[in-house]
């Protein structure tokens, strides 16, 4: 694996994460030999207020929502960042997903 890695998470609402997973597996180079798909999958909620002039997918202008959602954690290859993050902002419905890149470097660098 690459030294210059990047953990990726992202939420996504619930029945969106299968589609989400598969379409950023095609663009995302193995991470770890031997396996595809990786991802961490947690459950959470999350809630927003759409303000004047948003477009939310979910909710309407100045009421709270909530929605079940699916949080997705994983490892990408530097080269392949730029390509993941484009496939989130096609495939993702959010009009603003929230999306975390932290620079990571690959755990066995340090054997």
């Amino acid at each position: 694996m690459s030294d210059s890695i990047y953990k990726v998470t992202v939420t996504v609402p619930e029945d969106s994460a299968e589609l989400l997973m598969d379409a950023i597996s095609e663009v995302n180079e193995q991470p770890y030999p031997g396996y595809e798909r990786v991802f961490s999958v947690s459950d959470v909620v999350g809630t927003w207020v759409p303000v004047y002039g948003s477009h939310p997918a979910i909710g309407e202008e100045g009421v709270i929502s909530r929605v079940k959602e699916k949080k997705l954690e994983f490892i990408v290859k530097e080269e392949n960042l730029r390509k993941v993050l484009m496939v989130i902002d096609e495939y993702h419905p959010y009009e603003e997903p929230g999306v975390d890149v932290i620079p990571c470097r690959a755990w066995r660098s340090y054997l």
